[in-house]
């Protein structure tokens, strides 16, 4: 008996690796949730570092982008957490981690794709529809009123004024720069940077992102933490709680009278085709 509870008392448990999912498009959730934000996902990385036992932690990422407000506030966060407890981030690439998407991939260490996907689109974009015409047609007069001279900026219902789309050049410009100082600093000497194509928005499939250091090998989570650390590693998933209530309804559901929820609804609808939209850039 004292052999075997000395054997139970001295066994080194198995290592720990936290593993959190971030999937979707990123930017605030409507009615039905399924957007990755800070608001989103912060608990979880909270609870993913906190971890008893933890060798690193791995973030299964599958997102075509969005918010760079989010994307950035997600990894920041996830890079303060790794230096406070000085763990290892590892990222695992599914169908795509694209512009936004591949901005919370370099807040890993070690990034991993599969044969298959896609990674890199750092650039900027900006989509919309003008409607100032079909106005005319209908013999709908536009009533605009403002503080501001530049208040009404890009306003769909407007023609767009040459002024107008410099200022917004300048914004994507802004951003871009950013997103490509950040890609530098995370990447480093591993960037192929002699590829005039890295940062145009172009995006590549597996090997070739490999190949241009946006990605540091090819390899799926389970294969790459088991030869890592050993096949008993722990691999601990980490999601967002949820209430008795949340779990009943869906996840997010908006809770208000019927004003606000037919407005939630419609909000909701053009999210989705906005996220259909971004999916649809990269074939998925």
């Amino acid at each position: 008996m004292r052999r075997l509870l000395a054997r139970l008392t001295f066994r080194r448990p198995p290592p720990v690796v936290s593993v959190v999912r971030l999937a979707g498009v990123i930017g605030q959730s409507g009615m039905f949730g399924g957007r990755i934000n800070i608001e989103s996902v912060g608990p979880a990385l909270q609870r993913a570092f906190r971890q008893p036992g933890l060798k690193a932690v791995a973030l299964e990422i599958n997102s075509p982008g969005g918010s760079p407000a989010q994307a950035a506030l997600i990894h920041n966060r996830i890079r303060a957490l790794a230096t406070e407890r000085d763990v290892p981030v590892m990222a695992f690439v599914e169908d795509v981690a694209a512009s936004g998407g591949y901005w919370l991939a370099t807040a890993a260490d070690e990034i991993f794709v599969d044969d298959n996907s896609i990674v890199g689109s750092i650039g900027v974009v900006y989509s919309g529809f003008g409607f100032h015409e079909a106005l005319g047609k209908l013999g709908v007069e536009r009533r605009l009123y403002t503080a501001g001279e530049k208040k009404a900026l890009l306003d769909p219902f407007l023609a767009t004024k040459p002024a107008d789309l410099d200022r917004l050049r300048r914004v994507q410009e802004e951003f871009h720069d950013n997103f490509k100082t950040l890609i530098r600093a995370r990447r480093g000497a591993r960037l192929d940077e002699n590829d005039s194509d890295l940062f145009s928005g172009e995006f590549w499939v597996g090997r070739k992102g490999v190949g241009l250091g946006l990605a540091d090998g090819i390899g799926d989570i389970r294969s790459v933490l088991r030869e890592r650390y050993g096949r008993k590693v722990v691999m601990r998933k980490i999601g967002r709680p949820r209430g008795w209530l949340a779990r009943r309804l869906r996840p997010g559901l908006f809770l208000g009278n019927d004003d606000q929820e037919a407005g939630s609804l419609a909000g909701d609808l053009l999210g989705a085709i906005e996220a259909r939209l971004w999916w649809s850039r990269y074939g998925l």
